[in-house]
């Protein structure tokens, strides 16, 4: 049996991954407002073609498809709100203003408590929630942590590299 979405269909996909979604902003609220407590650090994928992703050309080139950052040690400027995740990081020692939209994280991640987030991207035109998720082709640079086992290009980041080994 095939359920076609139309204009009357209740969209709980998309009503989920905007739930999902603000979990991740109130995380980082939380942390705009009092700092990361504890062992609290946070890995952000997101896709860098995304529109209005807004970060320096060669950041662009080293990471064409998904970039991941940590906010854990030296970040400035953090701000975030229901459209925008802006932050600034240092790359080679270089302080970069990152403006990341929301709808393009795709991993939400705070290792220290064993918690992640994966998000399904969701094409707001034509209701097509069928697309897999993005496989990333790059680490953080040196200024940021890279997650615990390395990723070869073209591979999905699998989670349980966030998750505590007993």
């Amino acid at each position: 049996m095939t359920t076609e979405i139309d204009e009357n269909t209740l969209r709980y996909d998309r009503m989920v991954e905007k739930a999902l979604r603000s979990v991740a902003r109130t995380a980082i609220e939380e942390v705009m407002e009092d700092g990361l407590l504890g062992d609290h650090h946070f890995y952000i994928t997101f896709l860098t073609e995304h529109e209005g992703v807004q970060i320096p050309e060669y950041l662009r080139e080293r990471y064409p498809h998904e970039m991941t950052i940590v906010l854990q040690y030296q970040f400035y400027d953090l701000s975030v709100d229901d459209e925008f995740l802006r932050v600034t990081l240092s790359f080679n020692n270089i302080p970069e203003k990152l403006v990341v939209p929301m709808p393009s994280i795709t991993i939400f991640a705070d290792p220290s408590v064993n918690f992640a987030l994966q998000f399904q991207p969701l094409d707001e035109d034509s209701g097509d929630n069928d697309t897999p998720p993005p496989a990333t082709d790059g680490k953080p640079d040196d200024d940021t942590k890279a997650p615990a086992k390395e990723q070869e290009k073209g591979e999905v980041i699998s989670l349980d590299q966030f998750r505590k080994k007993d």
